[in-house]
């Protein structure tokens, strides 16, 4: 953790956190509680993998449908109430991307994708998914790429997240919303 972090008095805002340095080791700092700061070390390399691919699918599909959103992975979100998360993968509007923002408001997020490490497991299960529905964003997809890889889609609802489907590793699935996606989950963290 830098200097800056270790001096730090009181709770943190999402502006203290955007005023961290960047000490080049891919920690990512997030406010999942009001004014306290959560550091996840770097994902590894399955992870970063399945990120690349999933995002690279994720565009593919955003163009394919000719869609006014944009891809980008590890940018900051942020939640009602003074918090913060840095989704590993976000499909924004693009008039709003266009404006490069340091953080991105929930409305201006269509779809977050979250991929599970084994420090990230109860963030990513739990936590999350009930900040990016009170943040309104429309749907939350959870990949699980170590045992057997499966990817969840979720759908935002009356304000909570309803699975609509759950992909599993070893066949190509079908999502439809928000745009007509194959994958299967398995190749995407395969060497």
């Amino acid at each position: 953790m830098s200097i800056a972090s270790a001096g730090h008095v009181g709770p943190w805002t999402i502006e203290d956190v955007e005023r961290l340095p960047d000490n080049g080791d891919h920690s990512r700092y997030e406010l999942l509680t009001s004014g306290v700061l959560t550091v996840t070390p770097a994902p590894g390399t399955v992870h970063q993998r399945a990120s690349r691919r999933l995002a690279n699918l994720l565009e593919a599909a955003v163009v394919a449908a000719k869609a006014p959103y944009e891809v980008l992975e590890t940018v900051n979100v942020e939640i009602p109430g003074g918090r913060l998360t840095e989704p590993d993968i976000v499909v924004v509007d693009r008039t709003v991307s266009a404006t490069a923002p340091s953080r991105y408001q929930g409305v201006s997020v269509l779809l977050v994708v979250e991929i599970v490490s084994p420090n990230t497991h109860p963030q990513d299960r739990i936590i999350k998914p009930e900040l990016y529905a009170e943040a309104g964003i429309d749907f939350y997809w959870r990949l699980e790429p170590e045992g057997r890889p499966h990817l969840v889609v979720s759908k935002l609802s009356n304000g909570r997240f309803g699975r609509a489907l759950t992909a599993f590793g070893g066949v190509v699935s079908t999502i439809d919303e928000p745009f007509p996606i194959r994958l299967d989950p398995a190749a995407l963290a395969r060497q």
